[in-house]
Order: structure tokens, then C-alpha cells, then sequence
């Protein structure tokens, strides 16, 4: 009766070793496919990336324009009716009569 007991503990501490083994490398399988990084999360990834082209082409166009803004406020050179408007504007020396066209970039 004894070796029936020796021959069981003596069997699971054999198995345990690849079990725990089988495991672990299910557990990185698990994260490689549903992980945040895995391979479930590549369209998130595509739309995301679609999304901030967009963004980028908005930002680069409004960089444009104000960099554009920049040069026309330039202390050397500076754009007589940018900075009227501006001034009076800031100032709040416009009249009610006055109509202010914006420049379209």
C-alpha cells in the first residue's frame, strides 16, 4: 500500500514541472493573441492610425496658417492692416460700424 502512495506523490512531481511549463507558455499565448498588444488588437490599431492621419493633416494646415501669421507679424516687416486689426481689436477700439473682413489663408 505504501508504494501505491510513493508511486502517486512521485508521478505528480513529474507532471508538475511541464504542467507548470504548459502554463506559463499558454498564459504568453493568451497575451500574444488578446493581449493589449496581441494580434486581436491590430484593427484598433489601424483605426487609430487612420484617426491621427486625419489629426495630423489638421494640425500641418493649421501649423501653415499660422506660421504664414508669423511672417506678416514679423518686427522687421510687419503687415500694416494685420496689425491695425489686431490692435484695435485687442483694444476694443472697433466700432459697431465697422465691419472687420477676416483674411482667408
Amino acid at each position: 500500500m505504501k508504494s501505491v502512495g510513493r508511486n502517486t506523490v512521485d508521478t505528480i512531481r513529474r507532471a508538475a514541472l511541464p504542467a507548470l511549463a504548459i502554463l506559463i507558455i499558454a498564459n504568453f499565448l493568451g497575451y500574444a493573441v488578446i493581449g493589449a498588444n496581441g494580434i486581436l488588437s491590430w484593427g484598433d490599431y489601424r483605426r487609430l492610425k487612420q484617426e491621427r492621419q486625419v489629426e495630423l493633416v489638421q494640425l500641418q494646415a493649421e501649423h501653415a496658417r499660422l506660421t504664414q501669421r508669423a511672417a506678416l507679424l514679423d518686427p522687421k516687416n510687419v503687415d500694416p492692416d494685420l496689425a491695425d486689426e489686431m490692435i484695435r481689436g485687442e483694444l476694443g477700439l472697433v466700432r459697431p460700424d465697422e465691419v472687420i473682413i477676416p483674411i482667408k489663408d
